[in-house]
């Protein structure tokens, strides 16, 4: 089988609001995304369901395989961390010390590996996310939630705690979170199964994968595993903070060993770890208020913000980068516009 090509970037159309990732009515100019046909078994519906042509669909991405006469859609595998995200939304800047605030909450999946997969599967595509979780109570509802999803959800379950984040997200949208991530760090390079990326066409690995040990290991792992199966790789930069800390030499090694086809980043991850110095064949780096730039190797193309209303940011990048490995810019602007609408970082 022929190593599945990215589409160009150069010529599509890419937005944020002034603090994250949103869509509107997006024009690909030379740009285009594949559709999968039906699975093996499927026929695409009946007599009495509506025709291909009139039912609302995401784009896909699709490749055949030759051993039968069918087509198979693709797999989107993700690793990186499964938590549980416990999303706290208060009426007003401040929460009451010392006495109570009313206050919205949602408990759902989180980490970017499970966001990624979670806006994958709601998007149509099939999606696995490799992860180490904790045999308690909080991994087995994770596991739970995600496979609500359909997500197909593979990694060792170990003795210990499933991390949790708490996210305190602020009347404008914005958000603190407070990360406990549990055994997820702990995933080795020895507790990879080679067929966990068999079928796979992207691997979309979490930067917070590459920012500890020993799961920083397995991701490099896992990289190796996935193009032997001819599979690109992309990598969200995550956290200039947690970049920091693990220190931005020894992170940009992480990086260049992964040799990503894709990163995602905003301007000081992007600044910390010397993106200007060739991190992708293809870059977009999140500007705030001032846009994005698309990076490739045909330049740099700059591109304003669409505005709109923002509920809560959790998650919109992660809705993006699922969006934009299902089927290209449109479908990742539309999934980060539906992200920033609700509360909370996966799919409502």
């Amino acid at each position: 089988m022929g190593r599945w090509l990215w589409p160009p970037f150069a010529h599509q159309s890419l937005a944020v609001t002034g603090r994250v990732l949103e869509g509107g009515e997006a024009r690909l100019d030379g740009a285009r995304a594949l559709s999968l046909p039906p699975r093996c078994g499927q026929d695409g519906g009946g007599a009495d369901e509506p025709a291909d042509h009139e039912r609302p669909q995401a784009a896909r991405l699709g490749f055949p395989v030759h051993a039968s006469d069918c087509t198979v859609a693709p797999v989107i595998c993700t690793l990186g961390d499964l938590l549980l995200d416990v999303i706290v939304r208060a009426p007003g800047p401040n929460l009451a010390a010392g006495a109570d605030t009313p206050v919205e909450t949602r408990l759902a999946t989180g980490g970017q590996a499970a966001n990624v997969a979670s806006w994958v599967a709601e998007l149509g595509a099939e999606a696995r996310c490799v992860a180490k979780r904790g045999d308690d109570a909080a991994g087995q509802l994770a596991a739970a939630l995600l496979a609500q999803r359909e997500v197909e959800l593979v990694g060792p379950v170990a003795s210990g705690s499933t991390g949790v984040v708490v996210a305190l997200v602020a009347a404008d949208g914005e958000r603190t979170m407070a990360t406990d991530r549990g055994v997820a760090v702990e995933l080795r390079q020895d507790e990879l199964d080679p067929a966990w990326f068999d079928g796979c066409a992207w691997l979309c690995l979490s930067g917070y994968a590459l920012l500890a040990e020993p799961i920083a290991e397995a991701a490099l792992a896992a990289a190796r595993l996935a193009r032997a199966r001819d599979a690109q790789v992309a990598v969200d930069l995550s956290s200039w903070s947690a970049i920091r800390a693990y220190g931005a030499e020894r992170f940009r090694a992480n990086l260049d060993a992964v040799a990503p086809d894709v990163v995602f980043a905003n301007e000081p991850e992007w600044e910390m770890v010397g993106g200007a110095y060739a991190l992708a064949q293809t870059a977009v780096v999140k500007r705030g208020s001032r846009g994005v730039e698309v990076r490739t190797p045909d330049g740099v193309e700059q591109f304003e913000p669409i505005g709109a209303e923002v509920v809560d940011t959790t998650g919109a990048g992660d809705a993006l980068a699922a969006g934009f490995l299902v089927g290209g810019i449109e479908r990742g602007l539309e999934a980060a516009a539906r992200c920033v609408g609700q509360l909370g970082a996966v799919p409502s």
